[in-house]
């Protein structure tokens, strides 16, 4: 398995967009993943990376992204890990766990404490060391369970 950041290898742009989309947006939400994964490649700061994991014949075993901000109400915290998915058929076999990993290291080396989540999941991050902190709002009227993970520990 490897993990490749969009940002540091653009030419996979296209497929991460594509690949996202399928995966979590709506007609009306196609052009969130378009805008913001085009856009990191070319920022300034640490912030946002996504990244996709590839199997050894370049399949997409899974993907997620490392942002600001993941639509919640809790504003003051950040960064946050977002969009994590693997693919069903290879689910069971802890490759959430090396995206979780990638986007922990990278916070850290930005030197951020915490790393941040929102989740509708009970059980699956807790064995991964992020805790439950609070609820969070979403600007749709939803809310999600936020968790954090202390980064200097």
């Amino acid at each position: 398995m490897k993990i490749i950041s969009i940002r540091e290898k653009p030419s996979y742009k296209d497929i991460a967009i594509q690949y996202f989309q399928k995966r979590w947006a709506n007609e009306a939400t196609m052009k969130i993943y378009e805008d913001c994964i085009s856009n990191s490649i070319f920022a300034q700061r640490p912030l946002p990376q996504w990244y996709l994991l590839l199997n050894d014949r370049e399949e997409i075993v899974g993907g997620a992204g490392l942002i600001t901000n993941d639509f919640i109400s809790r504003m003051d915290l950040y960064p946050w890990v977002c969009a994590l998915y693997i693919e069903k058929e290879h689910r069971g076999n802890a490759y959430g766990k090396l995206l979780l990993d990638k986007a922990k290291e990278d916070a850290s080396e930005a030197g951020f404490s915490n790393l941040y989540l929102c989740t509708d999941h009970r059980g699956y991050y807790e064995k991964f060391g992020f805790y439950y902190l609070a609820e969070g709002y979403h600007p749709w009227g939803e809310h999600s369970r936020i968790y954090a993970f202390d980064l200097q520990r």
